[in-house]
């Protein structure tokens, strides 16, 4: 079973799809990677679902990747007296930290000391999801004095962001720590990290990680795009989270932040997944907004290795229709010209080392010859990676020995991987590569295929020969 496509699926597992047979269809619709949301569930939902993700694996033949999302520090407010309050515009409120007393319409507890530490007069807070909008006159370690901007109804513990200010706290609580131990012992092939603010918490979880899993920096909060660069250099992969970049900046602002982390993952060549709100109306409906369709359009025509289901498979009621309509839209984009051009027109100057040499090589000869598939031969995953950066004409055949780098791959652009065992010689690797490139329906007898591959085998980023063959 291969993909047709070469832009990847991520469906979000919950409710709606933790079945082994909701599962087992929603791969066969075309989703290529599962999140696991910690957010909501338990360990032993979890487990029930990863395990179900490993038999639908061992049936099909196919490596999946399982992605587990940590939820990161939520920022809430505490309780009110009516379990609500109506805050009016040019009000002014108060927040602090007595959280012993139910809040009013003057003032609400927000049991968050780390949040004082880091207001200033002309900070701006967006309450429930930005519904509610106050302005910082002045403050101290355990208060805030207010001005409602935008006022409304704000119940009880709903969520704070917070405009202009980076918070000195971790983005890893407890929760987040015990819940990335259970994920790595249960075989998490890739860790989102949430709340990412600076390049630190980046380092953070990957220092707890210790390689067992990649790791993925999700781009939610505004200061992490001003160190976005660096962000990048220390992820291995990124999320574009819209929603809640389109909180705490203009909503306008969103699509262009969205193109630069799409270019800035293409120079550097690591994947990219955009998220939330794509097929938003499937939840309750079984076909998408045509303006949804075009926003699933737009992210696969800008680059993206992935486009991401959250609420449409984990709790929506057309669960599979909505991965069919995005493997769809995927591949009607990738089957329009103008599609190959922009990827072109795009293309990233390769760093000047033998594997950007060889890959660079490798896209020139796909382009010229016709080529049928590009093969790459890897351990870690280093030589696919660069070749999918080059977004070569034909799709990325990526042969390994290790199961957890052929689960890793399936995030990533154009690839599609296949165990290959120990291969102790390169004319073992050409007999693989020619076999297996006519078994996986790539290629057929008499077609070109490229090989890619790093001498001595086993080292990694020592990608350094490129064989032009005929099967």
């Amino acid at each position: 079973m291969r993909r047709t496509r070469k832009a990847k699926i991520v469906a979000t597992l919950g409710p709606a799809s933790s079945s082994s047979e909701a599962i087992r269809a929603l791969f066969e619709a075309g989703a290529d990677v599962f999140r696991f949301n910690f957010s909501h569930g338990t360990h032993a939902d979890h487990l029930a679902r990863y395990e179900a993700v490993r038999a639908v694996e061992r049936e099909t033949g196919r490596p999946i990747a399982v992605l587990v999302d940590l939820q990161g520090p939520k920022l809430r407010v505490g309780t009110f007296e009516e379990g609500r309050a109506l805050l009016c515009a040019g009000a002014a409120f108060r927040l602090d930290l007595d959280a012993a007393v139910a809040g009013n319409e003057y003032r609400v507890s927000m049991p968050h000391p780390e949040v004082f530490l880091a207001l200033a007069p002309g900070v701006e807070l967006l309450l429930d999801d930005g519904k509610v909008r106050l302005i910082v006159e002045s403050c101290g370690p355990d208060y805030a004095e207010t001005r409602v901007i935008f006022g409304g109804l704000l119940s009880d513990r709903k969520g704070v962001s917070v405009v202009g200010a980076v918070l000195p706290m971790s983005a890893l609580t407890e929760k987040d720590r015990r819940d990335l131990q259970f994920g790595l012992d249960m075989g998490a092939d890739w860790v989102a990290l949430s709340f990412v603010q600076r390049p630190e918490d980046v380092q953070e979880v990957r220092g707890l990680v210790q390689g067992r899993a990649s790791v993925m920096a999700k781009l939610e909060k505004p200061a992490a795009i001003e160190q976005l660069d660096e962000i990048v250099r220390l992820s291995d992969g990124l999320m574009v989270a819209r929603g809640d970049l389109g909180v705490e900046m203009p909503p306008e602002r969103v699509p262009t932040i969205q193109r630069q982390i799409l270019r800035a993952c293409r120079k550097a060549g690591k994947p990219v997944i955009v998220a939330t709100q794509m097929l938003e109306s499937m939840i309750t409906a079984p076909t998408p907004t045509r303006a949804e369709a075009s926003d699933v359009a737009t992210a696969i025509y800008d680059g993206a290795d992935a486009v991401m289901l959250s609420a449409e498979s984990a709790s929506g009621r057309y669960p599979v229709e909505a991965v069919r309509m995005m493997d769809r839209i995927i591949r009607e984009v990738e089957g329009d010209p103008q599609y190959q051009l922009n990827v072109d027109a795009a293309h990233p100057e390769p760093e000047p080392n033998l594997s950007d040499a060889i890959c660079c090589a490798m896209r020139r000869a796909v382009g010229l010859l016709d080529v049928a598939v590009a093969v790459t031969y890897t351990s870690s995953g280093h030589t696919s990676l660069r070749a999918a950066r080059e977004r070569p004409a034909a799709h990325i055949l990526s042969m390994g020995a290790e199961p957890a780098t052929a689960r890793r791959m399936a995030l990533v652009w154009g690839v599609h991987s296949v165990l290959s065992g120990e291969l102790d010689n390169f004319d073992q690797v050409m007999e693989f590569a020619c076999r297996s490139a006519r078994k996986e329906g790539f290629a057929k007898p008499g077609d070109v295929i490229a090989i890619t591959a790093g001498v001595p085998f086993g080292v990694s980023g020592s990608t350094n020969l490129l064989k032009l063959a005929a099967i």
